[in-house]
């Protein structure tokens, strides 16, 4: 096996072990700690965290520690989260929350970076074209770790399904359902009865063990990147200097149009599981059923992340954001309209195939166009994407306890739209921008006959 596709597979399996328990316990917050809105205030929290350290952490850890030290770093904060749930409550929730989300943006970052990095070094020496060795790493990496949510909510399914939680559903109940929730996070979605304190901690010794073993396999497994650039050619930039290139990044026109694809992303993860779980599939089925419901998002975006990562080989990333935003439009209308009852299981499972499918776009083609179009000043690209994918989280998540899901589903739809407008004008600037030097090369051969001609 080439050595370049082992450490992505080194870095994809870490990833996997590390949100089978992160994911698992996201999906389960809002429902499993809704009493004063402590669940959804963690996770908004969280992100917020995530946002700060997405300013200045980033590039920061990655020039000090290097890619592969600031992910074992980053992983470690996401087990300290795992133990913080095992004594649930404001004053351990909270900041280990805090903590996590400092340390996602340089995992993240790092992760994007040192994908990057191996793809184009990988595409110079067998003669490929490093956007589609990138594209195509990526499409593995998210194969692998889109699956983790198969495993972390099939777990968690299989340990409350042990005990019957739910108990009938009235009429009056299911018509306070999907679109229709306005009792915000404070109140009780539905009869859904808490799991045994035995189960909780159950599958939290199941989730730590899992995060333990990534942090391990990562740090014994993955090879370094190297000294990073700048060292090597003798040019050690300042702390504040590191520091700052985040934001001064944003002075490139296009990152100032493309910061509003991964805020949608934000926006939409934020939406599922916050909102979709607790007011359509907990309020309705029964928290048991959460994670069973995200087992179907995650197959479908694993499966379909390798798909897209292929794909684009061929068709190129346009087509693939094209269906990816109808795909989602078309869900968000369809949710506006359904009322959810237990008699329409399978619709349930639908809704969130098919958002899985919309969200594996976002996933693979938005890390391979921050990747491609800021190859030179990567790991303060991919602090950019952090950065604004976390405050789409924090905003979503902040308004949770305050709007009705109806609301939220036309906020989700209008920044859906401006997001594919700004895509949009993003590429047509690239098409310009490449046809510049081959209207220069076509003009050049046809001046010189001229001028030949004329002498």
């Amino acid at each position: 096996m080439d050595r370049s596709l082992r450490n992505v597979l080194v870095v994809s399996l870490g990833f996997l072990l590390l949100f089978t328990a992160y994911g698992g316990l996201q999906s389960l917050q809002s429902s499993l700690y809704s009493e004063e809105g402590l669940g959804v205030a963690v996770l908004s929290t969280l992100y917020g965290a995530m946002l700060l350290s997405s300013m200045f952490l980033p590039p920061l850890l990655i020039r000090t520690l290097g890619c592969k030290w600031t992910i074992v770093a980053s992983m470690s904060c996401y087990v300290t989260f795992s133990l913080g749930n095992f004594y649930a409550s404001w004053y351990t929730l909270v900041p280990t929350s805090v903590l996590l989300g400092l340390g996602a943006a340089p995992l993240w970052s790092a992760q994007g970076t040192y994908l990057t990095t191996v793809g184009n070094a990988y595409a110079e020496k067998a003669g490929q074209a490093g956007r589609d060795v990138v594209s195509r790493y990526f499409g593995i990496f998210f194969l692998v770790f889109q699956s983790s949510g198969v495993w972390g909510n099939l777990i968690s399914s299989l340990v409350f399904g042990q005990t019957p939680t739910q108990g009938p559903v009235s009429e009056e109940q299911l018509e306070s359902c999907g679109a229709r929730d306005c009792l915000m996070a404070t109140a009780p979605g539905n009869s859904t009865q808490r799991p045994t304190q035995q189960l909780i901690y159950t599958l939290l010794g199941i989730y730590t063990g899992s995060g333990v073993l990534a942090v391990l396999l990562v740090a014994l497994l993955l090879d370094p990147l190297g000294e990073p650039q700048q060292r090597s050619e003798g040019r050690t930039p300042s702390v504040c200097s590191t520091l700052l290139s985040t934001f001064r990044l944003l002075r490139d026109r296009r990152l100032r149009l493309l910061v509003l694809l991964p805020m949608y992303s934000g926006f939409e993860q934020a939406f599922l599981a916050g909102d979709y779980t607790r007011s359509y599939v907990t309020c309705a089925l029964g928290i048991h059923f959460v994670g069973y419901v995200m087992i179907c998002f995650s197959a479908t975006n694993a499966l379909c992340s390798e798909l897209y990562g292929k794909v684009s080989q061929y068709t190129g990333r346009i087509p693939l954001y094209a269906f990816g935003a109808v795909t989602q439009l078309s869900c968000s209308v369809a949710l506006l309209l359904w009322r959810p009852s237990p008699d329409q299981l399978a619709v349930f499972f639908v809704f969130s195939g098919l958002w899985g499918m919309a969200d594996a776009v976002w996933q693979t083609q938005n890390n391979a166009l921050y990747g491609v179009l800021f190859d030179k000043n990567k790991e303060a690209a991919f602090a950019n994407y952090r950065l604004w994918e976390a405050l789409g989280f924090v905003v979503a998540f902040g308004y949770s306890t305050f709007l009705c899901v109806s609301v939220k589903l036309y906020v989700l739809l209008g920044v859906l739209g401006m997001a594919m407008l700004a895509y949009g004008t993003v590429e047509l600037m690239e098409a310009r921008r490449l046809a510049g030097p081959l209207a220069a090369e076509a003009s050049g051969p046809a001046e010189g006959g001229e001028t030949q001609t004329k002498m």
